[in-house]
């Protein structure tokens, strides 16, 4: 007996999102516009930000600006394009002139993007200036830095079998008496 891979194959519940889950009427009127590039056109670049405008907004992390700038060094002339949120960065003092393209600015992020010259286009009249990508930089923001996967243990492998080593407790408080016993001292029974 085989497995049905028009029905999908073994993998259950894991299918893949054929349109936004939200119910914004102007991120819906973007899927329209590039699900209409998509087909019309043979662009690579098109089909990928078609995919990140259905994702979860777990999965569309934001980037700071420190990061963008980082990333769009000795890029002169190009845009940076961003499906998630450009948040500011207080630690970078110069922001760099640059082209970014993202679903949305933070207040503070856009107001210092606009003082050092640069431009902050949304996705729409990114649509009109490089309907095909040219001339683009597309970017991601990381995905794991969210706080809850200092709580993910590892996949168990043949060295380290226990999943929960050096992971984050889910803890009440941080005081003496939480989670400072046997286990997490050498005087107490072990320490890991």
């Amino acid at each position: 007996m085989g497995i049905d891979l028009v029905a999908g194959g073994r993998r259950v519940g894991h299918k893949a999102r054929t349109d936004t889950k939200s119910e914004n009427v102007y991120l819906k009127l973007l899927v329209k516009l590039y699900r209409f590039l998509a087909r019309r056109t043979d662009s690579k670049f098109v089909e990928v930000v078609l995919k990140r405008l259905f994702l979860s907004r777990t999965n569309r992390p934001p980037l700071s600006l420190a990061r963008l700038a980082k990333f769009m060094k000795e890029k002169d002339g190009k845009i940076a394009v961003l499906v998630g949120t450009v948040t500011d960065d207080p630690r970078l003092l110069e922001v760099p002139k640059m082209s970014v393209c993202a679903l949305r600015f933070t207040e503070t992020a856009r107001a210092r993007i606009l003082k050092a010259g640069g431009e902050c286009l949304s996705f729409d009249e990114l649509a009109l200036r490089a309907p095909k990508g040219n001339g683009t930089v597309l970017l991601r923001g990381p995905k794991k830095a969210r706080e809850v996967y200092k709580h993910f243990g590892h996949r168990s492998t043949a060295t380290s079998v226990n999943t929960h080593c050096h992971v984050k407790p889910y803890v009440r408080s941080k005081g003496r008496k939480f989670e400072k016993a046997r286990g997490r001292r050498a005087t107490n029974g072990f320490k890991v």
